[in-house]
């Protein structure tokens, strides 16, 4: 469904208390205007409930665009990284994530500049309105690129978000055994996929606002207990630390890292919901530098403290001692993969209503029960491959390697190719870099380097090993990584 022709006339914006619009973002034009043009209509008996429900609900400042960004990079991946660590070792661990998170931020910005460049283009050319039409990256591509780009955009997006979903429920069931194994892990993914359902009613991600700051301090929480600890517990008799040992083990290990700083699949939509979208191109980087402080020391103090015995534990929690904060730790991520999983889903959700016609519809019931048909698909993947840890890398090699890195930075080059491009660029090329060639030498490297280590080793290597976990566990899993005492009930 394509968002409408405005007519020549200023628009005035109208926030009905009551209602609930997809969007309220004004043209980039007219976004500095932003208080001056939105009359607001209150209705005097609700206004100090319209005040409270905007503070939690309506969310489109550069903090609630940073929040969201950083509640969404890491979430139940944070679990994985000691595993990681022990694929890689300590200093490639580190490197790794840091080499990843700049690499990652750096397309981040790409996706916010060609999102400018697209929706300056459609307002001041094509005289379009966004009004209650959420931009997605594939249109951003087929307005930029073609229909040909829109097509692999979609692909790709849809594909890495319906796993990246995929991936939440299997956490959720993960986790949720490591403090109450009386149910099997399969069981507790059905349990998840019911209550994860419920995101169909979260209209968009302007009403992350609360969910954000909470997913975000519970994944804090998260990381330092898990430092501290690994510390506390200090390092278990006999400890090794023989990373990495294979090709196969470091590449697998370093694509999970690839997956962990991708998470910027949802970049245009969390832009979208800005009310001033132009802040955004440093937003990705200050979430990822913060990123930092909750990876790489709980990833460090669980490999310190463990070793080797991760190799066989994807997931952190299961070597932790069992205690009140640990089981705090795993209350509080799962809260956050249930955010998280909105998050990957609500995107999955806006092209299925534009698919099936119902996008803009104003009824949050009746688009609730529309999108119900995409979790019914996420529920089935997870109950087939529950392997949590190597999917992830799998995903991050297959899919997020092209969905985000390779295309923003080749769609970055082919859009600025010509000289009048480069000219009447909504955006130009960063201080640091001062040229066109710079950036287009960033780009090249991007492209080059993820092609062949990410997809390329990665791919070989992380296929290699969720190969592995089929062979050894079987589809349809009953309780991935089990110990054998504890798949029945006590």
């Amino acid at each position: 469904m394509m968002p409408r022709e405005q007519s020549d006339e200023k628009p005035i914006n109208v926030v009905h208390v009551m209602g609930l619009d997809t969007t309220t973002t004004d043209s980039l034009d007219h976004v500095h205007d932003h208080d001056d043009d939105q009359v607001v209509v209150l209705d005097h008996h609700h206004n100090h409930q319209y005040n409270f429900k905007n503070l939690l609900w309506h969310g489109g400042s550069a903090y609630d665009a940073w929040f969201s960004c950083a509640s969404n990079q890491v979430a139940q991946v944070l679990l994985t990284l000691p595993y990681s660590f022990s694929q890689l070792g300590m200093v490639s661990g580190v490197f790794l994530q840091v080499f990843y998170g700049i690499l990652g931020s750096w397309t981040a910005y790409l996706i916010s500049c060609l999102y400018i460049e697209y929706r300056t283009r459609k307002e001041k050319h094509n005289n379009v309105c966004f009004k209650n039409h959420v931009i997605q990256w594939f249109e951003v591509l087929d307005g930029l690129l073609g229909p040909y780009w829109k097509a692999a955009g979609l692909a790709f997006n849809c594909t890495f978000l319906l796993f990246g979903s995929v991936i939440q429920l299997i956490a959720c069931a993960s986790n949720i055994y490591y403090i109450n194994d009386h149910l099997d892990k399969r069981t507790w993914t059905y349990i998840f996929g019911a209550c994860c359902a419920t995101t169909v009613f979260i209209p968009s991600f302007h009403n992350y606002r609360l969910w954000s700051f909470l997913g975000l301090a519970m994944t804090t929480y998260t990381a330092w207990y898990m430092t501290i600890a690994a510390l506390v517990h200090g390092q278990v008799k006999g400890v090794t630390h023989s990373g990495p040992t294979t090709l196969v083990l470091y590449f697998t290990g370093a694509t999970n890292i690839l997956y962990t700083f991708g998470g910027h699949a949802v970049t245009v939509e969390i832009m979208h919901a800005m009310w001033k979208p132009q802040k955004f191109k440093y937003i990705y980087l200050f979430a990822t530098l913060y990123v930092f402080t909750l990876t790489i020391p709980s990833a460090s103090a669980v490999y310190w403290a463990f070793g080797d015995e991760l190799l066989d534990h994807a997931n952190a929690f299961a070597l932790l001692p069992s205690s009140a904060f640990k089981s705090s730790a795993v209350i509080l991520m799962l809260i956050h993969q249930f955010i998280t999983f909105g998050f990957a889903c609500t995107p999955l959700y806006f092209v299925w209503e534009k698919v099936i016609g119902m996008h803009e519809t104003k009824s949050v019931f009746l688009r609730a029960v529309a999108r119900l048909p995409v979790v019914i698909p996420i529920w089935f993947l997870a109950i087939i491959f529950p392997f949590f840890g190597p999917i992830n890398s799998a995903v991050g090699a297959l899919l997020v390697s092209f969905t985000v890195y390779i295309i923003p930075a080749l769609a970055h080059m082919l859009t600025y190719r010509k000289a009048s491009a480069r000219k009447n660029a909504a955006e130009k090329p960063p201080v640091f870099l001062a040229s066109w060639a710079g950036m287009y030498a960033v780009n090249i490297f991007v492209v080059v380097w993820v092609l062949v280590v990410g997809f390329g080793f990665g791919g070989w290597a992380s296929m290699n090993n969720f190969m592995k976990q089929v062979d050894k566990f079987g589809l349809f899993a009953k309780c991935y990584q089990c110990k054998p005492s504890s798949t029945h009930h006590h």
